[in-house]
């Protein structure tokens, strides 16, 4: 079985509860949607995180959110092969993946494209009161020429799309916070995967970041829901 869930931020307590619910084992791949929490320290604490869920019966499949370093910066990361795409891993960790933004990978019978990272609309207050920032949180232009490409290899076609922000016109504004002035705010990203969905053949995109369940047509927010890829 294929599971998906939003955002953890290091608290996997809900994922725990489910697999005391649910019969699962190491066959079955639970998706975070970014910010999992697992490279957020990048020190010890980091470690017993993933410890904690190696010892899960499940293997996860961790998207790249914007409050956590990407595993290619971090030496103990090698790249492996994932269900048709390529992934990163640590030896230590052998259950614990992550995926490659722009890469296609074969779930449940359907082909997802993945592609993570965000802004931080707290980014100016994590630098002024010490707060893990990470200058990587969002690919480069670099980077989405390399997505493009990816994309265009495979005929702007996919099943699914894994995220963790979204296309620009689904943002949920309802959830927008009050207290940030949206005119500050780095809207690149989702402006980018605007032009990508425009232009994509697909029957779902998934994605969290916003911190709420939510539908919107084709497009579907997770955060502490846990659902089943059908």
């Amino acid at each position: 079985m294929i599971y998906m869930t939003g955002d953890t931020h290091a608290d996997i307590d809900r994922i725990i509860d489910f697999c005391r619910k649910v019969p699962t084992s190491k066959e079955d791949i639970m998706i975070i949607l970014g910010d999992a929490g697992f490279n957020y320290f990048c020190n010890t604490a980091d470690q017993e995180l993933k410890q904690k869920a190696q010892e899960l019966p499940l293997t996860f499949f961790c998207i790249h959110g914007n409050h956590e370093e990407r595993p290619q910066n971090i030496k103990t990361y090698q790249e492996t092969e994932f269900h048709g795409g390529t992934a990163f891993r640590e030896e230590a960790f052998p259950d614990l993946y992550f995926a490659k933004d722009g890469e296609f990978y074969q779930l449940g019978g359907k082909t997802c494209l993945v592609i993570g990272g965000a802004y931080s609309v707290d980014k100016f207050y994590r630098l002024a009161f010490g707060y893990h920032w990470y200058e990587s949180e969002q690919p480069d232009d670099a980077e989405k020429q390399r997505i493009e490409q990816k994309i265009t290899e495979h005929g702007w076609k996919t099943d699914y799309v894994l995220s963790h922000t979204c296309p620009y016109a689904t943002r949920p504004t309802h959830l927008f916070l009050s207290g940030i002035d949206q005119s500050k705010v780095d809207n690149s990203m989702e402006h980018w995967l605007q032009k990508i969905s425009d232009q994509l053949e697909f029957e779902r995109w998934y994605f969290g970041h916003y911190h709420d369940d939510w539908k919107n047509g084709r497009y579907e927010m997770l955060f502490r829901s846990i659902i089943e890829l059908t």
